[in-house]
């Protein structure tokens, strides 16, 4: 696991998407596996930046998302659709044909979560996955629990996940209970992974998640165990590991 520390924010943004960039450039036909969330946004932003620049090509590359609410439409502007197009899809020039994420409006679980295993396993697998770092530990929506989920299935919220996003939402009734979210065996087969972290509210789980015991109850513990994982976080965010990083 290698460490990147960033001075800020906008300082582990850039150094996020200049990993991101680095593997478009690599492998311009590149599958991306996307996170949604604030702290990602910056480096999105970033992204954005070089391509108006002319110095990134979207053209080839796919992508797929970690996870979409369940029961909500692509149009709402809540959902992690319209998230992706807003933050980065519509200001590049990926084809949006090569863009995917769970359907969220697949109210049958079991057939929504067997689709996007298809549509991941049919694309040969992820290159570069981006993560974010939840407060409880949680990766895309793989929320703590006594075994770690393999691949796409539907997930209750708990009530701290639904109380973090309600930032994003009129009120805590409006956010949505379920989603679909990839399986932390998925997570783990990407060639690379790529976690942003960002804050002194995230330090304590920094620490447990990437220096603590490797448990369920931690569900990005277990990403210790990858071959290929650079962590980019900020000062706030390492506060805690003193030592260790």
């Amino acid at each position: 696991m290698n460490f990147i520390k960033a001075k800020d924010y906008d300082d582990m943004s850039r150094k996020a998407a200049n990993i991101i960039s680095a593997q478009i450039i690599m492998k311009p036909a590149c599958v991306l596996g996307m996170a949604t969330g604030s702290t990602p946004v910056g480096a999105y932003r970033q992204l954005v930046d070089w391509y108006r620049k002319g110095d990134l090509d979207f053209s080839k590359v796919s992508t797929v998302n970690l996870d979409e609410y369940r029961g909500i439409s692509r149009e709402d502007p809540q959902s992690y659709y319209y998230f992706m197009n807003e933050n980065l899809f519509d200001h590049i020039n990926i084809d949006k044909a090569n863009t995917y994420l769970p359907d969220g409006t697949q109210m049958d679980s079991q057939k929504a979560c067997d689709d996007y295993n298809a549509v991941i396993q049919s694309m040969g697998g992820v290159d570069l996955q981006l993560l974010g770092l939840g407060h409880n530990g949680h990766i895309g929506f793989n929320e703590p629990g006594i075994a770690f989920e393999k691949q796409t299935h539907c997930v209750n919220l708990t009530e701290r996940t639904i109380k973090a996003n309600m930032r994003f939402f009129l009120s805590e009734e409006d956010v949505p209970r379920q989603a679909y979210t990839m399986g932390i065996k998925t997570i783990m087969s990407a060639r690379k992974i790529l976690v942003v972290v960002s804050g002194e509210e995230k330090a304590p789980i920094v620490r447990e998640a990437f220096f603590g015991p490797i448990t369920p109850s931690v569900p990005a513990s277990v990403l210790q165990l990858h071959n290929d994982v650079v962590v980019v976080a900020d000062e706030a965010a390492l506060s805690e590991c003193t030592g260790l990083v």
